[in-house]
């Protein structure tokens, strides 16, 4: 039986987070080759099973997978027996009976991939759950930063907007604080989670006075599908004081990073060319997302041993 699983970082603490970007190094090489391609999961089976709707996750993994040279099942919704009824237990059932290796699950409610890891053999991945965590999204942006500043030990990372209904922003709470860096929250208070004191972080609802002293902004899309109701006077006000505009950009330190998690909403959390600003590495976290996927599969289904990934690379 399988009994490793991606559900949350804290499954992984700082030296499994360490062991994933030591193996995404290794794949960043292998995805420079003209045919970027090893069979280190050859004969491995990956189901990704998407009960949200997702572009950048969903493509990652299953590129990844075939780069991997594993094969991929892609379950839609919308043409499965979901729609006639079936319970989520007895789709995981039948997915773990046609053989699978690892199943990769987004889905709309908190806590469902703890409850298919009780249900599968198969190693499981959290694509996201809720507003709970993204654990991947939180390696792949790890890696970002270390690639272009070094290691994140004593940065000083920002990350702004809806922190409330934000996955991405608690997994990458958890990444950034274990690799040493240091964390502020920015956000009107109507978007804050109550327990933030417990986070290890600081918090201000004062955006422009933390833009000078941070070395990445990571800023948040504002999850308006997730909102019960409306938590800021309008999107314009929002815009007005937690959006990153030219001006705020100028403010930043030289050799600063801008971040988001995508996809953005322009002209609310960031104005429409930032993702363009020099700082910007957006494109950079889709890319990487492929290269970080790889690696947290191998990590679960491959020997997770760097040495033996070198041997498959030369190959």
């Amino acid at each position: 039986m399988i009994k490793n699983h991606i559900l949350g970082i804290d499954d992984l603490g700082k030296s499994g987070i360490e062991d994933i970007l030591a193996l995404s190094d290794h794949f960043y090489e292998v995805n420079t080759r003209r045919i970027p391609k090893v069979p280190a999961l050859r004969g491995k089976t990956i189901a990704l099973l998407f009960y949200e709707d997702s572009t950048r996750t969903r493509l990652s993994f299953e590129t990844a997978s075939k780069r991997l040279s594993a094969d991929s099942l892609n379950f839609s919704i919308g043409s499965s027996s979901v729609k006639k009824g079936e319970s989520l237990r007895d789709t995981i059932e039948t997915i773990s009976a046609m053989g699978v290796d690892a199943i990769v699950v987004r889905h709309g409610s908190s806590g469902v991939p703890w409850l298919l890891q009780r249900w599968t053999d198969a190693a499981v991945i959290n694509a996201g759950d809720g507003s709970h965590e993204h654990p991947t999204q939180a390696l792949l942006d790890c890696y970002t930063i270390r690639k272009n500043l070094g290691e994140l030990d004593g940065k000083r990372i920002t990350i702004v907007g809806d922190i409330k209904h934000s996955r991405v922003a608690r997994s990458n709470v958890k990444a950034f604080l274990a690799l040493g860096a240091s964390v502020t929250l920015v956000g009107p208070k109507t978007l804050m989670p109550f327990n933030t004191e417990d986070w290890g972080v600081e918090t201000t609802d004062k955006f422009d006075s933390v833009i000078g002293d941070s070395d990445v902004l990571y800023m948040l899309r504002m999850q308006l599908e997730r909102q019960q109701k409306s938590f800021v006077p309008s999107l314009r006000e929002y815009a007005k004081e937690y959006g990153l505009s030219d001006r705020r950009a100028q403010s930043m330190k030289p050799e600063s990073l801008i971040m988001h998690p995508g996809p953005m909403n322009r002209g609310v959390e960031i104005s429409s060319n930032i993702k363009e600003h020099p700082k910007s590495v957006v494109n950079n976290q889709v890319a990487n997302g492929v290269i970080v996927r790889m690696s947290a599969l191998y990590y679960l289904l491959g020997s997770g041993s760097v040495t033996k990934l070198e041997g498959l690379n030369d190959e």
